[in-house]
């Protein structure tokens, strides 16, 4: 039973985040850290920046652990886990942020296959072997917790196999809830908007970013830390009846219900 210090449930709870050393990933690692939990972080190339994400969740009493790898290749996914749990001892959550946004506008009639290809092997591909080995590994009352986007649901001009990579996303995670659901794992995307990051940081300036605080009702670009505090929600024990939803944070911008 949950003490008074400890109403998430999140102390001591082992937590591997996908594309985890900036941005987003980095967000919710460091608040999960707060929040108690062991968290590990994978990674492709940066290795200076998963050190220092490390170095920092070590300064918030965490353990701390990164690795690193193309989550496009099955046995490199096999090798996260397996490492992953070698040093935690199992995993209760995992949250799939990895992806790529290309940030040419590429209407859909001009847009290469090699373009389409990578999009979605990464971000559907790569994404569908990490939460395979996920309904594989976590364990009972587990949480699983893919990041998406608005564009999923809204589609995005210029930007086709984002938006298509990211709404067969959301189709997976309804499935998965119903097939995790009998063992109490729980499974939820969360569906961002526009955040400053450094994906965007060169497209949301001048012209583009006033037109997008436009359409957001509460007047701003999302921080990281704005994605952070519901992926938290849905890997606590507040969140342990909440499964198969799309959770969109977006300040408004898209009102799907």
């Amino acid at each position: 039973m949950m003490g008074p210090g400890d109403v998430l449930g999140l102390k001591g709870r082992r937590v591997l985040i996908t594309g985890g050393t900036r941005g987003v990933g980095r967000a919710a690692a460091l608040l999960l850290t707060r929040a108690g939990a062991e968290v590990g972080v994978a990674y492709r190339s940066r290795r200076e920046e998963a050190e220092a994400l490390v170095s920092a969740v070590r300064d918030l009493g965490g353990r701390g652990w990164s690795h690193s790898g193309d989550l496009r290749d099955p046995e490199v996914v096999l090798e996260l886990f397996d490492a992953f749990e070698a040093e935690y001892g199992g995993v209760d959550v995992v949250v799939g942020n990895h992806g790529v946004w290309p940030v040419e506008d590429v209407p859909l009639a001009e847009m290469a296959l090699d373009q389409w290809r990578r999009t979605l092997e990464i971000n559907l591909g790569g994404m569908f072997l990490v939460c395979r080995e996920a309904a594989r590994r976590l364990s009972e009352k587990g949480r699983l917790i893919v990041i998406t986007s608005t564009a999923a649901q809204r589609g995005e001009a210029g930007h086709g196999d984002y938006a298509a990579s990211k709404g067969a996303l959301n189709a997976l995670v309804k499935g998965l809830a119903e097939e995790l659901g009998p063992r109490g794992t729980t499974v939820n995307a969360v569906a961002p908007g526009w955040i400053d990051t450094e994906m965007t940081k060169t497209v949301l300036v001048g012209e583009r970013r006033s037109r997008a605080m436009g359409e957001i009702p509460l007047g701003r670009i999302a921080a990281p830390e704005d994605v952070a505090g519901p992926i938290v929600f849905l890997a606590s024990e507040l969140g342990r009846h909440v499964t198969g939803e799309i959770l969109n944070v977006n300040g408004g911008s898209v009102r799907p219900g």
